[in-house]
């Protein structure tokens, strides 16, 4: 057996298929190899042209408990975090100072949300998840679907603990605090500090210091962000061929998350500030939770999920003493039995 592969393509197809009928099961796949097409994604790429098509990869069949399995961890991170942003909620924000030299800053009407807070989780989660589900009854790809969801859920309860963490840290008053206060509008100060002495509800009171940044914004761009870079990825937005109907769907989510934003500093719930911080916390979020699961928008492979899988036990070191040899591929890691390969980047 020869030790690289610096022939020509024609003896590399020959010394690929020689290596295939040697071996009764893939260390990698787990299952009989009956020709070049059953070998490592990565080995295959070695041979590809440059006009193959991305839907060349072949990825063995999971089972959505399998996904749930191996990824254990994060899920239990994701209740983690659901339990982590219901303790902020709870506990009382930061005072910060409102007196009677700074209270005309505060003093805009108050009046109902535009956007309820209880439609908040439903616009930006759920629905991207029905999304979600309704590409599953289209392709059948349950890997798409867990990380597409784990992925969704990740970005919008990241966002959440970020933005009510610093919610309660920096205790900025609303720009309708004076009526929150003063309901009656009759003011009443401290003799000495000429700190507010608030009348109202102090459940509405408290929910005045929770200016910065925007909750509605941030789990909008976090939400619907996540689903707009779904639909980059599945549209592949950027194949070179200039179809604008594609990069306008995009945009859709984007829309809806800016005007849920404008629809904050109309309301007077929030200054401009506040909604410009917390859209660009759950743009970004949304972002790197994207791409923790997909490739990027420019990638061959765009829309498509990593491939990854769970390895079988099989030692390198018998599949290389059985050929004086060990395979470019197969010596680049130590196998870890019960892991995972990463197929794309080719690590565990």
């Amino acid at each position: 057996m020869v030790n690289s592969f610096n022939g020509s393509k024609k003896d590399m197809q020959r010394e690929l298929n020689s290596m295939a009928s040697a071996e009764s099961v893939d260390p990698y796949w787990g299952r009989p190899v009956e020709g070049l097409d059953e070998q490592p994604l990565s080995l295959r790429e070695t041979m590809a042209d440059e006009t193959d098509t991305r839907n060349d990869e072949v990825i063995p069949d999971m089972k959505l408990g399998q996904l749930f399995k191996h990824h254990l961890k994060d899920w239990l991170v994701i209740v983690l975090l659901i339990i982590l942003d219901v303790v902020l909620n709870i506990i009382h924000p930061f005072n910060r100072y409102v007196g009677s030299m700074n209270i005309d800053s505060v003093r805009f009407p108050h009046k109902k949300n535009t956007v309820p807070v209880w439609s908040v989780p439903i616009y930006a989660v759920l629905l991207p998840i029905l999304i979600f589900i309704g590409y599953f009854f289209k392709r059948r790809d349950v890997r798409d679907l867990h990380h597409a969801i784990l992925g969704i859920l990740t970005a919008a309860l990241i966002t959440a603990v970020l933005t009510d963490s610093i919610k309660d840290g920096v205790g900025r008053p609303r720009p309708d605090f004076f009526w929150r206060c003063f309901p009656d509008g009759f003011e009443n100060y401290d003799m000495i500090t000429r700190e507010v002495i608030c009348s109202g509800d102090p459940a509405v009171i408290r929910e005045g210091y929770k200016s910065f940044p925007s909750g509605h914004t941030s789990w909008s761009f976090a939400g619907l962000g996540y689903l707009s870079f779904y639909l980059a990825g599945k549209l592949v937005i950027f194949d070179r061929r200039g179809f604008t109907w594609r990069l306008s769907l995009v945009v859709l989510p984007l829309l809806a998350a800016a005007l849920v934003a404008v629809s904050r500093v109309d309301d007077y719930w929030h200054h401009w500030q506040d909604v410009t911080a917390g859209g660009l916390l759950g743009f970004f979020v949304a972002y790197f939770c994207y791409k923790q699961h997909f490739p990027d928008f420019s990638d061959e492979k765009a829309g498509y999920p990593y491939p990854y899988i769970p390895l079988v036990s099989v030692p390198l070191a018998s599949h290389a003493s059985q050929h004086g040899s060990q395979h470019p591929i197969h010596n680049t890691r130590p196998r870890v039995n019960g892991g995972s390969y990463d197929l794309e980047n080719g690590r565990m």
